[in-house]
């Protein structure tokens, strides 16, 4: 076999530093194999060792009584009561959605599957967060149609229902899209499997589709560096889904782990099977003997190198119980799947891999799983910050025709209907589906009981490029907001962090002040995280960083999912009521975006212990049967929320807003925190109200639901098939 002659140059080239470089000699002893050098560099590159993020990811609150398992497994597993537990978490794939949309969303989406179903879980909702430039440009129009293309393909095909997300535009995205995919699955509390490699003697298992050629280094060399104008020649690392095949591989996995005999399984992800046997046999404590000889394989000639690092899809390792293999091979020959007895699991802390009966790896695993490099990277304000924060908003023109306004927002890219994109993912297949997409969050029953999950997505960038810690705050408490008008209550959060090229100290700050907010939030809410990803080097040489994006992931329980309350009105006559007091808070919000192209201010003020008893609020409205209607207030404020509110159920309204000494324009298009409107009854007004003085949350009538027109005093007057009419067309007009 003749491989490349490893050297220092050779080590660039797989994004080692020298100094890495160095190290990896000093634990060898020795120049590395060419095998070796590309374990090194998967296992120590961004994407698998956190190396630049680890030390921020540590400060988070990850604990909690409904806590069964939080960071450091394939996905964090919550307590959601009568034996049941939700398995979530988010994961990004950004630069493969670039590079080749289709493909890339689509093995994001089955990345995410697998994540829970390892873990003994049968995925039940799927939600993605995506990030796109301006949809004028046909390059945008053309990654949106794929990117949605290719999460509807996987998703439906694999059957399992795509429930809620969101979808922004932004011109800083346009070189550098976000696609962040998010899964809950469910799983009895003693069926839940973790990965890990124990047991000296017990049989190494491969099981699931043949290894190709397909995402080699996409881990390291693609998701570890930011793009350039070498970016289209990474197409190669994208690697190619088989949804049909995922479904097998499901069904199988879970019938195997019924058998009792599996010890320890992990799913083939970012860096194929070297990163799930070093990983597995590292939170053992343990070591593996491997012969790649015995890897099943689609393509010929592959190379140790080639089938150390490739990523192709729908593969898993398992450790099995040393004699019961039979039984394991029994399920995996019954789901027509590939299954190989490819190694043992030996005592001796070490990975040797052999090939064609020669050893081309041997390498202790804990210095490369465990000790990769851990940088404390410098971090610098950005210059620019300050000047980013000003605004004067009195300077601004006054608006002459709010109607008008309103609409004009309502039709903005970023506040029309998503249904362009979320009518083409099957929603309601596994029939658990209970509030489907385009509310403030979804909503699905567990099967087999009444207790509800509610799930969203959220982030507001904008907000975390004036203030990456508020933003990053803001970003918690709204995800949990959205869950909260659901009436369900808070339990945890999952993250998908987002942002630029951690080696230059503007972009660490931020990634820094927005996990220290979110910490902060999480502590304050009472909620813990408990899974993640870390997403760095977004950016493309010379044209900058993506707005930092801390995604959030946030998941709720209904105790009973008959008491969900929708995002729009339900009868004509209710009373309308809006929690919450709004201030004059203009900055960063969607309305100066889209009137005046300004994206300058301080985000608004969050308080969390208000925040913390809307949620309390909200939830025990709800279990009283007292909420009609519960929307979240934020993007484009109270005007868009209570437009929002009527689209969604064809009911018109009638409001008057308090004025409280503030502009028509923050009155109406302030996004202050901590807010929603809500519909009841006439005849539970009172009671609804004392309930909010109860839990210290201010409330105030404002009007009526009714009619065909959207009235809001002061100063909006708009037919309610006009306004639906702008919402809806948008997306579909510029995407035809």
């Amino acid at each position: 076999m003749s491989e490349p002659e490893v050297n220092l140059q050779l080590g660039r080239e797989h994004g080692l530093t020298d100094q890495e470089y160095e190290r990896m000699l000093e634990i060898l002893g020795r120049v590395p194999s060419y095998s070796e050098l590309g374990i090194f560099s998967v296992m120590w590159a961004e994407h698998c060792s956190y190396k630049s993020s680890k030390n921020h990811l540590m400060t988070l609150p990850t604990d909690g009584p409904q806590v069964i398992q939080g960071p450091g497994e394939n996905a964090g597993v919550v307590d959601i009561g009568e034996g049941y537990a939700a398995v979530f978490k988010i994961e990004s794939h950004n630069h493969p959605s670039y590079v080749e949309p289709h493909a890339g969303a689509a093995t994001g989406v089955g990345g995410i599957l697998r994540d829970i179903f390892t873990m003994g879980a049968r995925p039940l909702a799927s939600l993605n967060s995506l990030r796109f430039g301006p949809l004028d440009e046909a390059r945008q129009r053309y990654l949106l149609r794929n990117v949605v293309s290719g999460i509807a393909d996987y998703g439906n095909c694999f059957g399992c229902a795509t429930v809620g997300g969101e979808v922004t535009f932004h011109p800083d995205y346009r070189n550098n899209i976000l696609v962040n995919a998010m899964n809950v699955g469910i799983v009895r509390h003693d069926q839940i499997f973790l990965a890990n490699a124990s047991g000296e003697g017990n049989p190494v298992l491969y099981v699931g589709s043949k290894t190709g050629r397909d995402g080699i280094h996409g881990a390291s060399l693609l998701a570890s560096s930011e793009f350039d104008e070498h970016t289209e020649e990474m197409r190669p690392t994208v690697q190619v889904g088989d949804p049909f095949t995922e479904k097998l591989l499901l069904e199988a996995c879970l019938e195997a782990m019924r058998t009792g005999a599996i010890v320890g399984i992990q799913d083939m992800g970012a860096a194929g099977l070297t990163c799930s046997s070093f990983e597995m046999a590292s939170r053992a404590g343990t070591g593996i003997e491997m012969d790649l000889d015995l890897v099943p394989q689609r393509e010929e000639g592959m190379t140790p190198y080639e089938l150390l690092l490739s990523e192709s899809q729908e593969r898993m390792l398992l450790v099995a119980e040393r004699g019961r293999e039979s039984e394991i091979e029994d399920v995996f020959k019954k789901w027509d799947l590939d299954y190989a007895t490819v190694g043992t699991v030996t005592g001796d802390g070490r990975m040797r891999i052999r090939w064609h009966g020669e050893t081309v790896v041997d390498i202790p695993i804990d210095p490369i799983a465990q000790a990769a490099p851990v940088y404390d990277r410098p971090v610098q304000v950005p210059a620019d910050l300050t000047a980013r924060q000003q605004l004067d908003a009195a300077s601004l023109p006054s608006e002459m025709n709010l109607s008008k306004t309103l609409l004009e927002l309502l039709g903005s890219p970023n506040l029309c209907s998503r249904e362009w994109v979320y009518q083409q993912y099957d929603q309601l297949v596994q029939s658990s589906t209970v509030l489907r997409p385009g509310g403030d969050a979804a909503v699905v029953r567990v099967p087999d009981t009444e207790i509800g999950l509610a799930m969203s997505t959220d982030c507001n960038p904008r907000y975390c490029r004036l203030d990456p810690y508020l933003g990053a705050q803001h970003a918690v408490a709204e995800a949990a907001r959205n869950v909260a008008v659901t009436g369900a209550t808070p339990l945890a959060l999952t993250n998908c962090l987002n942002f630029g090229n951690p080696e230059r100290p503007e972009s660490m700050w931020e990634f820094a002040e927005a996990v220290r907010g979110m910490g902060d939030a999480c502590r304050a809410l009472g909620i813990p995280v408990v899974s993640g990803n870390v997403s760095l080097y977004n950016e493309t040489s010379g044209e900058g960083s993506i707005p930092p994006t801390p995604t959030i992931g946030m998941l709720g329980r209904l105790e009973n999912v008959a008491m969900r309350v929708p995002t729009g009105f339900t009868a004509e006559g209710d009373a309308v009521l809006l929690v919450g007091e709004t201030l004059d808070e203009l900055g960063g919000s969607e309305y100066l975006a889209v009137r005046h192209g300004i994206e300058r201010g301080a985000p608004p003020r969050l308080d969390l212990l208000a925040e913390k008893r809307l949620h309390a609020f909200l939830v025990a409205a709800a279990s009283q049967s007292l909420l009609h209607s519960a929307h979240d207030t934020a993007d484009g404020g109270l005007a868009i929320a209570i437009a929002e509110s009527a689209i969604f159920s064809g009911i018109g309204v009638d409001v008057e807003l308090p004025a409280g000494g503030l502009s028509t324009e923050s009155l109406l298009f302030s996004e202050t925190a901590s807010r929603a409107i809500l519909s009841t009854s006439v005849t539970q007004v009172d009671e609804l109200v004392g309930l909010a003085t109860t839990h210290a949350v201010p409330i105030t009538v404002v009007g009526k639901t009714g009619g065909d027109r959207i009235r809001l005093s002061p100063g909006v007057d708009v037919a309610l098939a006009e306004a639906q009419d702008v919402w809806r067309r948008t997306i579909p007009e510029i995407m035809s």
